[in-house]
């Protein structure tokens, strides 16, 4: 027994060494990403730094509230079009546009969260589809101001509009590195402050948190409209990096895809939807390069992870603890 305790505290700084050492070799491939990757490598890790963002935010609803929303790229597309009708229809400045994105966006879910914030379960999971078919609807038909299905090209560069003095992939490359970080930073916070235990509560037993004193509708009315302005930053990112905004971005597939990277890193985590992205993103545009039906790969790959880590892959890893460990905490 005292083999094994000390088999179990060996195992515990091993493993701290090892995960010290992994995100030591991931940040420097991300600080080095220019001088490493090709420039073709370098945009897919944009787009996967910029849904990463993308998927940490819904992760706040779905993995820290327990509330599942399929409306979530609405959001993401209402602050990239309006970054785009300021850019290019009001050649307004660059923080204009960004201030312009993120403020529409937070106002949609601050609106959209007196729908849903009082529902649970699949009925919100039924409201916030068929809010984010309003924003698709609206997106595709209000042609004067959206484009239609012609979208809105024609924004600028993110190094142009922002006065740069360096042009291509690489400014773009830091500038959604720096954004990526600061969020990940706030949002984990988010979810370790008293704030984000709430929510944890709410999700596992929410008539206990109201018997407690709680008002539960106001925790997920505000954590609605925190993982809204999440989601907006990403929409502004994505419009400038992509320089184009459809209907394609805010419709059911889009929300989908978001859903399927929470789900397939790890609600809960933060760490697992980013990683989720990753794969999502590295498997849409290579796969897609191969074959034409690269979904039922996909459909694959979602299937093999849900039956052998129904809690994610990032779940997957933490929930098997080394050998004597489990002992040496009791």
């Amino acid at each position: 027994m005292a083999a094994r305790e000390r088999d179990g505290l060996k195992a515990v700084p091993y493993r701290s060494a090892y995960r010290r050492v992994a995100w030591f070799v991931v940040g420097a491939l991300l600080v080095l990403g220019p001088v490493v990757f090709t420039p073709y490598w370098l945009g897919l890790l944009t787009q996967v730094m910029v849904f990463a963002v993308l998927a940490m935010s819904l992760d706040i609803l779905l993995g820290y509230t327990g509330l599942p929303s399929l409306g979530h790229a609405g959001l993401f597309g209402v602050a990239a079009y309006a970054v785009a009708v300021l850019s290019t229809a009001h050649h307004a400045s660059f923080w204009v546009c960004v201030i312009g994105g993120i403020v529409a966006g937070t106002l949609v879910s601050a609106v959209f969260g007196l729908f849903v914030s009082h529902v649970r379960d699949v009925y919100f999971l039924m409201i916030t589809l068929a809010l984010g078919m309003v924003v698709w609807g609206l997106s595709y038909r209000w042609i004067p101001v959206t484009g239609g299905d012609n979208g809105i090209s024609g924004i600028p560069r993110l190094e142009s509009h922002a006065g740069l003095p360096v042009s291509g992939p690489t400014p773009v490359y830091y500038v959604t590195l720096a954004v990526l970080i600061v969020c990940g930073v706030l949002m984990a916070r988010l979810v370790r402050s008293p704030f984000g235990y709430t929510l944890r509560g709410i999700r596992e037993n929410e008539a206990r948190m109201k018997s407690l004193g709680f008002n539960t509708w106001l925790h997920c009315y505000v954590s609605y409209v925190i993982a809204g302005a999440f989601a907006s930053v990403a929409g502004v990112l994505w419009a400038y990096y992509n320089g184009f905004v459809g209907p394609t971005y805010v419709d059911l597939t889009a929300s989908s895809e978001v859903f399927l990277m929470v789900t397939l890193g790890g609600p809960g985590t933060l760490v697992g939807p980013a990683l989720g992205a990753g794969a999502i993103v590295l498997l849409k545009n290579v796969m897609s390069a191969y074959t034409h039906r690269w979904l039922l790969i996909l459909g694959a790959v979602y299937i093999v992870t849900i039956l052998g880590a129904p809690q994610g892959l990032w779940n997957l890893r933490v929930s098997s603890p080394p050998r004597g460990t489990r002992r040496t905490r009791r």
